[in-house]
């Protein structure tokens, strides 16, 4: 059986300007949340939302180093969508 709830929230997580942003500033690799404020340009406040929704659907992996997250993305959490959207195509 599929797990649909995990499905739609990765695509909540690939729905947003700012997410696909995040997702690209990632693609070369770890960043710290000072490292995405900066690619961004947007406040901490509004990272903090969007990483939240990021790492909930699996699509983000954090870490914590001291008073910095570090994010990166998560290969393994992406596949299973990539699953999905090859199954229905």
């Amino acid at each position: 059986m599929r797990d649909y709830t995990n499905i739609s929230k990765k695509f909540q997580a690939f729905s947003d300007e700012n997410r696909l942003k995040t997702l690209n500033c990632l693609k070369t690799g770890e960043k710290c949340a000072c490292e995405l404020l900066e690619c961004l340009n947007i406040g901490q406040p509004t990272l903090s939302h969007h990483m939240k929704i990021l790492c909930d659907a699996n699509v983000v992996e954090a870490r914590k180093e001291g008073k910095w997250m570090y994010y990166t993305i998560n290969t393994k959490g992406i596949e299973g969508l990539v699953d999905f959207l090859k199954e229905h195509l």
